[in-house]
């Protein structure tokens, strides 16, 4: 980031509080897992942008960014291949039993007899929740594993089934039907919270495995633990309920003493290589907003605007030429909601596009063409209604 000509203030250790108190006059904020909160938007005036170094943008207030204006961008998919690897590393836990087995060792015993006794992968079903960065990414492992692979996503469609090599079903409850592994790859959002509810747990066959490695609120854990006795199944999780904020403290969980449930504390996008993938993906989306203007990955970018006229103004590219065509619409009270302006070769004219709320009048547009030594050409166009 230095490189790019900015001034870097790096200050890992900050927690939510104290970062509220160091945000005024910082112009671009890039957090990993650092709560960023309404508080903070109010102290940080001068923010244009914020990078979540990761995926998703959980712990931003996404909303208050988006009223102040505010570009809040992350970094999707580069930890896809480490929580893949983290995914299998659970389900090979699981079926081997290797953390039991290791411990056995340890005490010095010799259990053959015990640990000897494994169902193995091959021919066996995993149903996969969520085919997004890390469900494509689990999916080609399984094929390796020469597994049988079925997938729930409501994007999926018949044609990208068949694409991937994967088997559609009809809903995460179908799913959990036919899977012997279930293993959970969504996004949390309001749609997807809870998602994997009692009704979709009390389909898995006895003795089946469940993963989550995607986010603690995709899943009912109280009926998860209600059933991993119920149905012997064999559980690995990357994340749990209330973890702790900071990287260092006590936790438990009632599923954890099951004796059938395998956990790490949140690792799935800590290897070196994600890091690195992050690292690299946070400057570009810097680099591009500093040099170009532009935010590669924002999230918080209307789709589309209410706009239903554009103003096409060719115009002699000088001070105030622009300026004048927009104070006139604002003397009558139409709202600019989008506007490109290209300069053309030589720097001598420019077309801007403006896209509009409302028709400007033909008084309106009268006024925009008498500026006859700045404006070349006035156009208006009604948009298509596409809703």
């Amino acid at each position: 980031m230095r490189t790019l000509g900015v001034e870097v203030s790096y200050e890992p250790d900050l927690d939510s509080a104290e970062l509220t108190a160091r945000l005024p006059g910082f112009n671009v904020l890039i957090v990993r897992g650092t709560e960023v909160n309404k508080a903070a938007f109010d102290a940080g005036s001068a923010l244009n942008l914020v990078i979540r170094a990761g995926a998703g943008v959980k712990n931003i207030d996404v909303a208050t960014a988006s009223e102040r204006g505010i570009y809040v961008a992350n970094c999707p998919g580069k930890n896809a291949s480490a929580v893949a690897e983290l995914t299998f590393a659970l389900i090979g836990c699981l079926d081997r039993r290797i953390p039991d087995g290791v411990a056995s060792l340890r005490a010095g015993r010799w259990e053959k007899n015990e640990f000897a006794r494994a169902t193995g992968l091959r021919g066996r079903s995993i149903g996969i929740l969520g085919l997004g960065h890390v469900g494509r990414a689990v999916l080609k492992i399984a094929q390796a594993y020469e597994l049988t692979c079925y997938a729930y996503s409501r994007s999926l469609t018949a044609a990208r089934a068949a694409e991937l090599g994967v088997t559609r079903v009809a809903s995460a409850v179908e799913l959990a039907k036919v899977s012997d592994i279930l293993t959970v790859h969504l996004e949390l959002s309001e749609r997807t919270r809870g998602v994997v509810d009692r009704k979709v747990l009390s389909q898995l066959k006895p003795g089946s495995f469940f993963i989550n490695t995607a986010r603690d609120e995709l899943v009912d854990y109280d009926a998860l633990q209600e059933l991993v006795v119920e149905k012997s199944l064999r559980v690995g999780l990357d994340v749990l309920p209330g973890e702790p904020t900071t990287r260092i403290a006590q936790y438990r969980h009632p599923l954890l003493e099951t004796g059938l449930v395998y956990a790490v504390p949140h690792i799935g996008a800590s290897t070196d290589e994600a890091q690195i993938a992050i690292a690299n993906e946070t400057v570009r989306i810097l680099r591009s907003f500093l040099t170009k203007g532009e935010v590669p990955n924002v999230v918080n970018i209307a789709e589309s605007t209410y706009s239903r006229y554009q103003l096409v103004v060719r115009h002699v590219d000088q001070v105030g030429a622009l300026a004048n065509v927009l104070a006139v619409l604002k003397r009558h009270g139409i709202n600019v909601q989008e506007l490109d302006n290209t300069v053309f070769e030589g720097a001598r004219a420019a077309c801007a596009k403006i896209r509009l709320s409302s028709r400007p009048s033909d008084a309106c547009l009268s006024e925009i063409m008498a500026f006859s030594g700045e404006v070349l050409h006035v156009d208006l166009v009604t948009l298509p209604n596409l809703a």
